[in-house]
């Protein structure tokens, strides 16, 4: 039986990229929202175009979908079906790093939480289903951010303790070096004493649609300097991909 078609789970995803947000996006937003070089992305976007999937705009050259999907809809993967999906992975996570997990999905300029397993120990913790933390300033929010180039222009970011980052440039370069590392962290930036390590979870083409990732007190995240653990860098990198290949099968 053949197998998939890259090239056509890429333009899928590229697609649904596009229906998000304001839908219009650069080709270099494109590229780095999925992980592709700008060469194979410009060739995808003109056999796009040329089947009318996608249209440019003359002035500005950015991207948006075409008249022939215009109603191409948003929620093909809603936040129940992610959680569905990854609950196992979820769990096995909390119970090999001894912390607690969370797995978010961007909601209405934040990311809204959709799962939380509790720390496996007695400690008194309170279920955070629900909640809606910043983008900028938390490991789950700067995935999102990085592989989706839209939610980042134009806002404003919040000082929510002395270590958020609040300058657009700095934000950018911590970005890029998600992308390049392929999960973030921040710690006491958004409360003090808290720190977060989170990676991508990717659908078919490799579009992110989430994040699942470690948080709680900073010594129990990072190391002495306030840098991630490495053994919880690991683990988290791990379940994202095993929650990435359940999305795509």
């Amino acid at each position: 039986m053949p197998g998939p078609i890259q090239s056509i789970e890429r333009a899928a995803a590229m697609l649904r990229l596009l229906a998000r947000g304001s839908g219009q996006y650069g080709l270099a937003e494109i590229s780095a929202s999925l992980g592709l070089p700008k060469g194979t992305a410009h060739g995808i976007l003109r056999t796009l175009q040329r089947v009318e999937f996608v249209e440019q705009d003359q002035e500005t050259g950015r991207y948006k979908l075409g008249a022939a999907l215009l109603h191409l809809g948003t929620s093909y993967l809603d936040a129940n079906e992610l959680r569905s999906r990854s609950i196992n992975w979820a769990d096995t996570l909390a119970a090999r790093s001894g912390q607690e997990v969370r797995i978010g999905v961007h909601h209405d300029g934040a990311v809204l939480v959709v799962h939380h397993v509790f720390r496996p120990d007695d400690t008194m913790q309170t279920l955070g289903v629900g909640a809606m933390l910043p983008l900028h300033a938390t490991a789950f929010g700067k995935v999102l951010l990085a592989y989706d180039a839209s939610l980042a222009r134009d806002r404003e970011l919040t000082s929510l303790t002395r270590r958020t980052i609040v300058a657009p440039q700095a934000l950018e370069r911590v970005l890029t070096q998600v992308r390049a590392n392929g999960w973030a962290s921040e710690a006491e930036e958004y409360m003090p004493g808290e720190a977060s390590i989170a990676a991508p979870i990717r659908a078919f083409g490799g579009l992110v649609v989430g994040a699942i990732g470690v948080s709680g007190a900073v010594d129990r995240i990072c190391d002495s300097a306030s840098r991630p653990k490495p053994a919880l860098v690991s683990q988290v990198a791990s379940a994202a991909e095993a929650v990435s290949r359940a999305l795509s099968n």
